[in-house]
């Protein structure tokens, strides 16, 4: 190949690069998809936010941790869905000596589904304690009145499974 034969070359090479770097950046700026179904949960206004397609469709009040027991945050995606649970006293020290709850049981702090978030302990759930709503009530977990908790999880299957949940303060 030829002094001049390479140096054509050469020049061609460096005139491409930045046409297609120019592209591949172009082709990132189209449109997304649509982002689909997340949650948001504020703690301080004891809300949860239903988005879809980056809209708030749907606002629950919730109860949530308590200073001695806070609801963890920041980024998680729901787990799996458990219909009518039962409740299984975790290994805490508050919880020593209670006893567990069968499903449907009005005792049973777990009424009509839980939907974890950040397994094996805490999740979303609906309450024998509706009272409690709008509270710093619970052990870490999120609480929602019964119906509430089951709209969602529909909700959370319809969307396929697992959702983004960012939990703020």
């Amino acid at each position: 190949m030829s002094l001049w034969s390479r140096r054509w070359h050469l020049a061609a090479l460096l005139a491409f690069v930045p046409v297609a770097t120019g592209v591949l950046l172009w082709s990132n700026v189209e449109e997304r998809p649509d982002p689909g179904l997340s949650l948001s949960v504020s703690l301080s206004a004891r809300t949860l936010k239903v988005i879809e397609g980056g809209k708030v469709v749907r606002t629950y009040g919730v109860a949530v941790g308590s200073p001695k027991y806070p609801t963890p945050t920041g980024s998680f995606r729901t787990g799996t869905i458990d219909w009518n649970p039962k409740w299984t006293p975790p290994p805490r020290k508050w919880a020593r000596n209670k006893k567990p709850g069968r499903p449907g049981d009005p005792d049973n702090p777990m009424q009509g589904v839980k939907i974890y978030f950040k397994a094996p302990w805490y999740f979303i759930h609906g309450t024998n304690n509706p009272g409690s709503i709008g509270e710093a009530a619970s052990h870490g977990c999120i609480r929602m009145r019964t119906r509430d908790a089951v709209n969602l999880a529909k909700r959370i299957q319809k969307a396929g499974g697992g959702v983004p949940l960012v939990i703020r303060p």
